[in-house]
């Protein structure tokens, strides 16, 4: 069991830590992501940055390595069932989105985990992924701010999951759950400043010159 725990919490990591938007951007436009724009390397920086192509490409890949990492760990826990198969998949839910957002290969200096948060959930729980969604592109389409966006539907997804998964849940699943919440709420706390003094960035909206701006975390 506890090597099963091991081996998910570890390809998780390797899995969540892929920084794919910084390598797409450097591939294909030849620049450093974390130069430009906010500084970060999710998609929403590369789509201001680098192109909607690209933006989307970036959030599709990082989605993906969420999902994949959940479906590494169900497979490797498949044969054990029941606490140790939902307890492997929290966890390795959990630690692709620490993998991304304290990426090794990038001095620990990542992404928010949205996309790689909606990734690993569709695999927990796809009704609560799309929930989650759902609040995230109304809250977009009404005020075109894509941090409140992420910001409410991560605070509603723990709720989401307590009523939409069939299944009883283990403790620690519930706490990964609401801790994967929590992290990427602690990751737009720049983005949480900004909206509270007004100067958050609306998507579509030109952005201010990068010297005018505070750089993200």
């Amino acid at each position: 069991m506890l090597a099963i725990y091991i081996v998910s919490i570890a390809v998780a990591y390797l899995l969540g830590s892929i920084p794919f938007g910084f390598l797409l951007v450097l591939l294909i436009c030849k620049q450093d992501i974390r130069s430009a724009g906010s500084g970060n390397i999710g998609a929403t920086n590369v789509l201001r940055s680098g192109g909607k192509g690209l933006g989307a490409l970036t959030f599709l890949l990082d989605a993906a390595k969420g999902y994949g990492a959940v479906a590494v760990a169900y497979l490797m826990a498949a044969h054990a069932g029941g606490a140790t198969l939902q307890n492997a998949a929290a966890l390795a839910a959990l630690f692709a989105i620490v993998g991304h957002m304290f990426p090794v290969w990038l001095g620990f200096k990542g992404g928010k985990g949205v996309a790689t948060g909606l990734g690993v959930f569709l695999a927990l729980s796809p009704w609560t992924a799309l929930a989650a969604l759902g609040i995230f592109i109304v809250v977009v389409l009404l005020t075109r701010y894509v941090s409140l966006g992420s910001i409410l539907a991560a605070a509603a997804l723990p709720f989401f999951t307590l009523f939409l998964l069939p299944h009883k849940q283990t403790v620690l699943f519930r706490v990964v759950v609401f801790g994967c919440a929590a992290l990427v709420i602690a990751k737009h706390k720049p983005n949480i400043k900004r909206l509270m003094h007004g100067a958050e960035f609306r998507l579509g909206a030109a952005r201010p010159d990068s010297g005018s701006r505070p750089r993200e975390a």
